[in-house]
């Protein structure tokens, strides 16, 4: 697979990074210490390279049908300036990809799809738009994504923005978008995070991306902003109960399985890829074909359970946990896992096989942390 690298790469170099392949990328795994990293983004604030993620605009006179048609939310729906999230299916209902679409314009969509299926996604939306009057523009290449989540969030980016648009960002609202000023230039500003905190994620050409990354840890300095890597964006999206492409979604699962039913349109007037299956699907009601979906999974012992363990039932197994870890900020072992249907009700007692030794388990409802308003 060929190494990409982001914008920022010498930036993490110069910070100490430790690095990972994330979907084909080399990206920035730890600074120093994930785990601080972690509770400075729960706490005061942390800074997040994310520009391997894809940025692919959908454009022209049939972009609200279209987008439609090729995922399986409304976006049409979706007003000026704010953001859906969505996901995109193949036609048996399998997830090829969950992500955000903001809608820039009555005409203009921005389609943001996960680091390793951003050129698939693209295709795809090629592919479904050829009946269309849209064009499908995949800029990933060329566009930068910085995000700065944490409390202090909002007090740091305002360091950066000219006064008279201080209320373009603090009256922004979850899953919105606005054009702003930021360190001289404008930018697309959205306020849609991943970690279960306030925070916001900055469009912006590579070329620039630098200049604004150091910007924003020096006003940051003062506000306990650090920078952040990957492995503190997994714990940080795991104890919010956010799923992850590859680990609790794919082209073998289904929306309705994954616990992403509400975000399936049915009841779009018009047809849609994988429409009669996830139909059929609902109508099963247990959502999946193995009869397993998705659920939490709190540790009752020290112990924490990883991704592909089997949960157990008595000893027999009845269901493979997706992502798991100990939690740094509940100070105890948190998962997710697909488990059989009739296990599946919070309060059922279960056990995670960890290498031969059972380690007990509670399901319990999603997200295992939620930060107070």
């Amino acid at each position: 697979m060929t190494e990409n690298y982001t914008a920022l790469y010498e930036q993490h170099k110069i910070a100490g990074a430790s690095f990972t392949d994330f979907g084909g990328w080399q990206m920035p795994l730890k600074y120093s210490s994930e785990l601080a990293e972690h509770r400075a983004v729960r706490n005061a604030a942390g800074l997040f390279d994310l520009s391997h993620m894809g940025e692919i605009w959908v454009t022209g006179p049939d972009a609200a049908p279209f987008l439609d048609y090729a995922l399986v939310g409304k976006l049409s729906a979706a007003a000026v300036g704010k953001a859906k999230y969505s996901l995109i299916c193949q036609e048996d209902g399998g997830i090829i990809d969950d992500l955000i679409t903001y809608r820039r314009g009555e005409e203009k969509y921005l389609v943001v799809p996960n680091a390793g299926n951003a050129a698939v996604v693209a295709a795809a939306l090629a592919e479904r738009a050829a009946n269309f009057n849209v064009k499908v523009q995949d800029v990933s290449a060329e566009t930068s994504l910085i995000a700065v989540q944490g409390p202090n969030a909002e007090a740091i980016l305002l360091t950066l923005v000219p006064a008279e648009q201080h209320s373009l960002v603090t009256e922004l609202k979850y899953y919105a978008a606005v054009e702003v000023e930021i360190n001289g230039q404008d930018l697309l500003l959205a306020r849609t995070g991943y970690t279960g905190e306030d925070g916001f994620e900055i469009y912006i050409p590579n070329e620039d991306a630098a200049g604004l990354w150091d910007a924003l840890l020096e006003v940051g300095a003062g506000h306990g902003l650090i920078p952040a890597g990957l492995a503190c964006r997994d714990s940080l999206r795991l104890e919010a109960g956010m799923p992850l492409y590859g680990n609790e979604l794919s082209r073998e699962g289904n929306p309705y399985a994954a616990g992403l039913g509400p975000v399936v349109s049915l009841a779009k007037e018009s047809d849609f890829v994988g429409k009669a299956v996830l139909a059929e699907l609902k109508a099963l009601g247990a959502g999946s074909t193995s009869g397993r979906k998705l659920v939490g999974l709190k540790g009752l012992g020290r112990r924490a359970g990883r991704s592909h363990y089997p949960v157990l039932k008595d000893g027999t197994v009845v269901g493979e946990v997706t992502s798991g870890q100990p939690s740094p900020t509940l100070g105890y072992p948190i998962a997710l896992a697909y488990v059989d249907v009739e296990h599946s009700e919070p309060g059922t007692a279960l056990d995670v096989d960890l290498r031969g030794k059972p380690e007990p388990f509670e399901v319990v409802a999603l997200p295992f942390y939620k930060r107070q308003k």
